[in-house]
């Protein structure tokens, strides 16, 4: 590896109050014009109340992508017309590659601390979005980490859901997840007080999304609810204060057009006009609407 270079922060970006499926309340970054590359979206499900997320997300088609699900507190439970049920709990994870298309439900669960969860989608490059449509889902045990005791205060410990992590001294783990669209990688950061976490990553994307407490990242600490896209470098250098918990997002861009319409993610319009046709007529998921 080259002399270390560490990755600064180039711009912020809010999370946003929002909501979707049955009145489901959420807060989302999204960018469809490509700047998030290969990623398209961060919802960031949680609440004490029940009636902010109760309602859930009915039978609802997808086409041209793949959602990560990745749960804190409560739990989703979810159906396909593929067959597929599944239920998912603290620390756990489902992913859906939708390729050619996929039509399923996510119901929540609570526990005592209500529901916190994450929906990621990650774009499929155009040779794979008409792929046959798959769902797996994974479970905290399955999950390998990486700890940095620290001092008395504390340390840190990073939990990788999908692709390769290596920390600074050159221990590495892989997460379970193998196929994520853009040669993705997804983990989870925390850090106790007065804590650091230094990794190698030379991944042309990188994302940190802080969702508790503040980090500094590099140079730039961020609070809660932002999300930092990061420079050209080879080297990720986290630490936190007071402490913090954060998803890191890593993946290669596909560098192709993107157009998206609800629920479906192509390249062009007359694919989304495609997709829309086949659903309505029923053809959608093979003769199943």
């Amino acid at each position: 590896m080259n002399s270390p270079v560490v990755r600064q922060v180039q711009q912020l970006q809010s999370s946003q109050p929002s909501q979707d499926g049955n009145a489901v309340k959420i807060r989302r970054i999204h960018d469809f014009g490509g700047g998030l590359d290969p990623f398209l979206m961060l919802d960031e499900l949680g609440s004490e109340r029940a009636d902010d997320y109760i309602g859930g997300f009915p039978p609802h088609p997808h086409r041209g992508m793949q959602t990560l699900t990745y749960v804190i507190h409560g739990g989703l439970t979810h159906e396909d017309h593929l067959g597929h049920t599944s239920t998912i709990h603290a620390g756990d994870a489902q992913w859906m590659h939708t390729g050619r298309g996929i039509i399923h439900s996510e119901m929540p669960l609570t526990d005592q601390q209500g529901l916190h969860a994450f929906q990621l989608w990650i774009n499929l490059a155009a040779s794979e979005k008409m792929s046959a449509p798959t769902y797996r889902d994974v479970r905290s045990h399955e999950m390998p980490r990486l700890s940095n005791p620290g001092d008395v205060q504390g340390g840190s410990e990073l939990v990788a859901i999908g692709g390769h992590w290596q920390r600074s001294d050159g221990e590495s783990i892989t997460g379970p997840l193998d196929a994520l669209a853009g040669k993705s990688n997804l983990a989870h950061a925390r850090l106790d007080a007065n804590s650091e976490l230094i990794l190698d990553i030379e991944t042309p994307t990188l994302l940190v999304y802080v969702f508790a407490g503040e980090l500094d990242v590099g140079e730039t600490r961020v609070p809660a609810g932002q999300l930092a896209q990061l420079g050209d470098g080879n080297r990720l250098a986290l630490s936190s204060v007071e402490g913090a918990e954060a998803l890191l997002l890593a993946g290669t861009p596909h560098n192709e057009p993107i157009a998206h319409y609800g629920p479906f993610v192509m390249n062009h319009q007359h694919e989304l006009d495609q997709a829309v046709q086949d659903y309505r007529d029923g053809t959608f998921v093979d003769g199943t609407t």
